[in-house]
């Protein structure tokens, strides 16, 4: 039986979580530990679904980003930044995974002829073919992770959490302030 289903197990966490911080309400620790599950679980079967591709779901993503600025776009070229901000992930992140796909001949980063100081980064012939191959698969599976809801259903969650996701980076903006004072 997975720690999710196990009651006793959830309660004795939940009395540890309590223990240390007495005022947290019980029910945003069992939500903290189902979304942290849901997310975790959801990101192993997107990485399952790419693995015959010989790639990760982050690095996916970033094809993905950059397959999207040259079809729908005015422009087929990404800077590292935007692509970050487009995943949530650390400028550190994203140049690690941009050098690894540019190790596989899935990218280009060529100098901005702009800014010399920024790169940008584009699909080589071989990245818009891998992305173009498993595009519809990997959608497909990850859309299965959501067709157990209705499509009201799907929405509610869609909205509860923008909803969430709104008041956590008014949390983070908060905490991000009182680190620099």
């Amino acid at each position: 039986m997975s720690w999710l289903h196990d009651k006793q197990k959830q309660e004795k966490w939940t009395d540890f979580v309590q223990s240390l911080s007495p005022d947290i309400d019980p029910q945003a620790v069992r939500l903290m530990d189902e979304m942290r599950f849901v997310f975790r679980a959801i990101f192993h079967v997107g990485d399952q679904s790419l693995d015959e591709a010989g790639l990760s779901f982050a690095q996916y993503r970033v094809l993905m980003h950059l397959f999207f600025a040259e079809k729908m776009g005015s422009r087929g070229i990404l800077n590292p930044s935007e692509i970050s901000d487009r995943q949530g992930v650390s400028r550190n992140t994203m140049s690690s995974l941009i050098r690894n796909l540019e190790d596989e001949g899935l990218v280009e980063r060529r100098l901005d002829p702009d800014d010399r100081r920024r790169f940008n980064i584009s699909l080589t012939e071989n990245g818009r073919s891998l992305v173009t191959d498993y595009a519809r698969q990997h959608l497909a599976t990850m859309g299965q992770c959501f067709s157990v809801l209705t499509p009201d259903e799907q929405e509610t969650l869609s909205q509860l959490l923008r909803k969430v996701r709104t008041h956590v980076e008014v949390i983070r903006q908060q905490c991000s302030e009182s680190i620099q004072e």
